[in-house]
């Protein structure tokens, strides 16, 4: 499989395609820097050009080394071949620190520019955390009006070529859209079979905000995950009507919602059957079934943040 094979999106204000699947490089406890060059080498073998990745990863690095070894071996013939994002942490959230953030993580990415820049969570901290939970003192309301201006910004630089958010619920969603001079390409959340994400879908839907889908099988093995997906009943049944995997059927069902994925697998066989989504279908029955589901999110900003009152706030919107 070659990447021209993964269909690609448009997104407003965004002038580069994005291919609708992306490999993930969060990985938890985070991996080696050659481990995740290799992995990432492996990717772009299998098909992969759309990364994502963040400055607190700290996959950005790896990243970087593994897109110049790529353009050394002649796996790619070019930097525009690849779609990058990477993210924007919330020690930075703050106006006067976004275009340097956005730099730093240029550096570390060996790049003139990324092709999406996200604000990574909905709040601020005050700084740099070496661990989590945080003391309820360094963490703030996010100032919506004023970051968005500074990732404005590193738009109009050329730093980026487009700019969106992660885990921005309606609510915030519609403050950054009343006062933003470029609307938001892409809202990246958690959504999943058992995490649909009906209400945000149509909001964003609505408004030209592309939905981007992280953990779309539940971040199994992961801290914050779990395996509700890989070992549910009713997607094994349709996957072994369908002579497919439950990850497979996990990721079809997100991209018939018409969002984009990204997901995240170090294994070489996971990695190239994460993409062979493209030549089959659910039927309606299926779909039925998926949407009969219990409903549970995974990822709680309580959990990484500390139960705080802006926080649980927070997660009550998303």
């Amino acid at each position: 499989m070659d990447g021209a094979a993964i269909p690609t999106l448009s997104l407003s204000g965004c002038e580069k395609p994005m291919p609708v699947i992306g490999m993930g490089t969060c990985s938890y406890p985070p991996a080696d820097i050659e481990t995740a060059k290799a992995a990432i080498l492996e990717a772009m073998k299998a098909g992969y050009r759309h990364f994502d990745t963040a400055f607190v990863y700290g996959s950005e690095k790896p990243l970087g080394e593994a897109i110049a070894e790529a353009l050394r071996v002649g796996l790619i013939q070019s930097r525009d071949e690849l779609f990058i994002t990477t993210k924007l942490w919330a020690s930075f959230a703050d106006r006067a620190q976004i275009v340097p953030a956005c730099r730093m993580s240029l550096q570390n990415l060996q790049l003139e520019y990324v092709d999406m820049y996200l604000i990574h969570q909905p709040v601020r901290l005050t700084e740099m955390i070496r661990r989590i939970p945080v003391a309820a003192e360094v963490i703030r309301p996010l100032d919506v009006k004023g970051v968005w201006e500074g990732m404005e910004e590193c738009k109009n630089l050329g730093l980026t070529k487009g700019i969106g958010v992660s885990n921005f619920s309606c609510k915030m969603m519609e403050e950054l859209l009343s006062s933003a001079k470029i609307p938001p390409a892409v809202n990246q959340v958690e959504m999943n079979p058992v995490w649909q994400q009906k209400q945000l879908r149509e909001f964003c839907k609505a408004r030209g905000v592309h939905i981007s889908a992280y953990s779309p099988l539940g971040a199994n093995n992961t801290k914050w995950g779990d395996n509700r997906i890989v070992e549910s009943d009713v997607l094994a049944d349709i996957a072994k009507a369908k002579g497919k995997t439950t990850a497979q059927v996990a990721l079809r069902w997100a991209y018939e919602h018409g969002v984009s994925i990204v997901t995240k697998s170090y294994n070489k066989e996971r990695m190239r059957e994460n993409l062979q989504i493209f030549d089959w279908a659910l039927s309606a029955d299926d779909l039925e079934k998926i949407n009969q589901l219990p409903q549970r999110k995974g990822v709680i900003l309580a959990s990484i943040f500390g139960p705080h009152d802006l926080v649980l706030e927070l997660d009550a919107e998303l």
